[in-house]
């Protein structure tokens, strides 16, 4: 690693072979090819979740109690490394509902219809996608299917309520047994908040046993970081719970043998160097998907996936052709392209503070580029500053007690 902090880091091993063009451009050459058999007019379940990395029993934690997930994940495919494009929400989730990096559309910035409001940012605004930018949903919508959101949004450039055009339903009620015509195909996400960073603020209460937890380096070893990593285990087992509600409502509706189910994160751990950070602990997150028939149960898929890839792979599930001006590639149905052999990130303003840093990922290595080397490590963000994780190594910090990675 190029111990620069603030400027280039480089992460071991190599699998695809790098070249740069003559005009300088980076690029990724692979031969590989994949496709999923394509289940057109099947319904879609998305399952998501907020900030969490793969802390799933199916994923190998021994803390997680996971067993609905788990099950889950026994009766299909379990995808390794998906990446993506932002490690926060709102930017992040921009790209899934587009299809495109938000980079490209003007929504790299955390966030804009609301925040605090400061010297830099004293205004509230939209981001304006360039007009031929479409959700895939509206495809979806246009091809006969009913579209449910329950409920966040976050696109960065709808406010409330979201344009009618995006989904048949989008609130807290919103469910695919609304839709009045039963065999109708339906796409519906389901999005629990519990997971979110906010719900490990509050460490009075733990369940789940510190000591089992494992510290990782970049943090300090004592009582109140243990503490703060079991609460986020107890909010993965609420989930857990969610998840099987959810799926038990979908056999108890007729509907199982039916539907194709994602389950997936918008980026990784909503605690310190994870949430916010191009590493993989804010980057990498967990999908499974299940196929109405098990096919392929219990298998494990390696292939690089980022979460811009969500949405076309959806449009190539139900035979929507996917626009030509979408960046995700699909991985499943007649549409899948050739497998990447690298995912993108960025990382921009930050609620107040300002940064700019980009990545890219191949299975084997991690380059981060920092282009604001001024800047200090940790940028102030007054929402981080209510973890208790990040308080504790503030003062720790103070005592001068922290040293290698946790003083980065």
């Amino acid at each position: 690693m190029i111990k620069n902090p603030r400027n280039i880091h480089l992460v071991k091993g190599l699998s695809s072979l790098l070249t740069f063009s003559l005009t300088g451009t980076l690029s990724f050459q692979s031969t590989n090819s994949y496709a999923q058999q394509p289940q057109e007019h099947s319904n879609i379940l998305w399952i998501s979740t907020e900030d969490m990395s793969p802390h799933l029993g199916c994923y190998g934690d021994k803390v997680a109690n996971t067993p609905n997930i788990d099950k889950l994940a026994s009766q299909g495919i379990r995808y390794t490394n998906v990446f993506t494009t932002a490690a926060i929400s709102a930017p992040c989730r921009a790209g899934i509902i587009t299809g495109m990096y938000q980079t490209s559309i003007g929504c790299m910035h955390m966030r804009t219809t609301s925040y605090r409001r400061s010297a830099e940012n004293p205004i509230e605004f939209t981001a304006v996608p360039p007009h031929y930018v479409k959700t895939f949903t509206e495809y979806l919508r246009a091809a006969g299917y009913y579209c449910t959101n329950n409920s966040k949004t976050d696109y960065q450039f709808a406010k409330d309520p979201v344009p009618a055009s995006i989904w048949d339903e989008c609130s807290r009620n919103a469910h695919y047994r609304n839709r009045p015509d039963k065999s109708q195909p339906f796409f519906a996400v389901f999005n629990w908040t519990g997971t979110h960073e906010s719900q490990n603020w509050d460490i009075s209460k733990v369940k789940t046993d510190p000591k089992k937890v494992a510290v990782p380096p970049y943090y300090p070893d004592n009582e109140i970081i243990r503490s703060n990593l079991a609460i986020m285990y107890d909010n993965i087992a609420r989930l857990d719970s969610v998840v099987g509600v959810l799926l038990a409502d979908l056999e108890k509706e007729g509907e199982l043998d039916n539907t194709i189910i994602f389950f997936w994160g918008d980026h990784g751990d909503g605690l310190p160097r994870a949430k916010r950070w191009l590493y993989d602990s804010g980057l990498n997150i967990p999908l499974i998907i299940k196929w109405p028939d098990k096919s392929k149960a219990g298998t494990v898929e390696e292939r690089l996936i980022s979460s811009i890839d969500f949405g076309p792979s959806v449009l190539s599930l139900a035979g929507v052709p996917v626009p030509a001006h979408m960046q995700g590639i699909p991985f499943l149905g007649r549409q899948a392209g050739t497998p990447r052999d690298a995912v993108f990130a960025a990382r921009d303003r930050v609620d107040e503070s300002y940064d700019m840093i980009r990545s890219v990922r191949t299975k084997d290595y991690l380059y981060i580029r920092n282009y604001y080397p001024n800047e200090q490590f940790p940028i102030w963000v007054p929402y981080l500053s209510n973890m208790p994780i990040y308080k504790e190594m503030l003062r720790l910090d103070a005592e001068s007690k922290l040293t290698g990675p946790q003083k980065s």
